[in-house]
């Protein structure tokens, strides 16, 4: 009787350990909250453009060298300093002294006894920041003088020469042979050194307008 007495409070608590509700655990991942998970990794929102410059907005710039139809020809690359600042409603957009990069558009010399030389420039990019901005912009040209006159001058002076000796040599008719001589003289000089060029100087102030908007 006392054995049992002693074995009975034992089994009692094995019973009761075996019965026991064990505690809850939390799973893993859950009460997250879902807009956190979702949030891309870093942070933040992308960056937005710091603003546009409009097409039809005039761009000031000088010549760093001087281009000409004498040495350039079309698809030559020249550069250009930004002289006064690009603004879009106040706010400066493009500093005075940015870089450009430009193109000969055309480039000839003109004829020996007509027509005119004439050279054209056109805008390709700026560079900023150590980004390069691509633009469309309207040419600059610029058009020799007309030969008329310069070949009057030497055709004029070449029969006047002629038929001041052809007199002295030979009275009338050899004035109207020195003549017709002096003139062939003439034109023959005006051939011969006639080519018009034309060019643009080093610092030479241009203006050129956007033909398209740039986003900056």
């Amino acid at each position: 009787m006392r054995k049992w007495l002693c074995i009975l409070p034992v089994l009692l608590l094995a019973g009761c350990s075996r019965t026991k509700t064990p505690w809850p655990t939390a799973e893993v991942g859950a009460g997250t909250n879902p807009a956190t998970e979702s949030a891309p990794a870093g942070g933040s929102a992308p960056r937005g453009s710091a603003g546009v410059i409009p097409s039809g907005t005039p761009l000031h710039v000088r010549v760093d060298e001087a281009i000409d139809t004498r040495r350039n020809r079309a698809g030559d690359q020249f550069s250009a300093t930004l002289s006064e600042p690009i603004e879009v409603d106040g706010r400066t957009m493009v500093p005075e002294g940015t870089e450009f990069s430009g193109h000969v558009t055309t480039a000839a010399a003109s004829g020996r006894l007509k027509g005119r030389a004439f050279i054209g420039l056109r805008l390709d990019s700026f560079r900023l920041n150590g980004r390069e901005y691509p633009v469309q912009t309207s040419s600059v040209e610029r058009v020799s003088a007309s030969h008329k006159k310069r070949n009057a001058l030497l055709i004029g002076g070449g029969a006047g020469l002629g038929a001041a000796i052809g007199a002295l040599a030979g009275g009338g008719k050899g004035a109207l042979i020195g003549a017709g001589a002096g003139a062939g003289a003439g034109t023959a000089g005006a051939a011969a050194t006639g080519r018009r060029q034309v060019g643009i100087g080093a610092e030479t102030p241009l203006r050129f307008t956007l033909r398209s908007s740039v986003d900056m």
